[in-house]
């Protein structure tokens, strides 16, 4: 046992007096410099600034298509990137964005077209995402859509049957007017 403990210690002395050698000597000045110029650029981000976060269409027709456009423009320090527009539901596309880097000060524009689907109120998000420090920005349209004039009104039903008038029977005896003892 006692060879093993003195052979143990004898490799690990070995192993330490080998690394004679200074780490902080190895270092390359350029390494370092390159390194500070990235970390400094890393820091830097595109800003995304719109003309507007929402758009209200107002009153629109059931199924009538509309369509807005979002101006935006990169006020950061670094070339924005946007890389996909989505939007929260199938009825409203986005389109029309440019997928090339907007540098610093530059001006941007997407479209936003809206089916006329849904009742009432409705709103929707855009979510833009990007090389921002967030990765995405998020924009809103809204409208009222009032119900198409066209539209077949339902039956009324009960327990998933129709609605069946049943004629009113009334007494033919005197004094039960309302009940139906016949």
């Amino acid at each position: 046992m006692k060879k093993v403990i003195l052979g143990l210690g004898a490799l690990c002395l070995i192993a330490f007096t080998s690394c004679k050698d200074n780490a902080a000597k190895k270092i390359e000045e350029s390494n370092v410099t390159a390194a500070a110029a990235r970390d400094a650029s890393a820091t830097k981000f595109p800003v995304i600034e719109f003309d507007k976060k929402e758009h209200d269409f107002g009153e629109i027709e059931a199924k009538t298509a509309v369509e807005t456009t979002f101006n935006y423009k990169n006020v950061g320090d670094a070339p924005l990137v946007i890389t996909d527009i989505k939007s929260s539901c199938g009825c409203t596309v986005p389109q029309d964005w440019s997928r090339e880097p907007l540098a610093p000060g530059a001006e941007g524009k997407f479209t936003v077209k809206f089916n006329g689907s849904g009742t009432n109120k409705v709103s929707k998000t855009v979510t833009v995402t990007a090389n921002t420090e967030k990765g995405s920005e998020i924009v809103k349209i809204t409208a009222f859509v009032k119900p198409d004039p066209n539209a077949k009104k339902p039956t009324p039903t009960l327990n998933n049957g129709p609605v069946v008038q049943q004629p009113v029977k009334s007494s033919t005896q005197p004094g039960h007017e309302g009940h139906n003892h016949d």
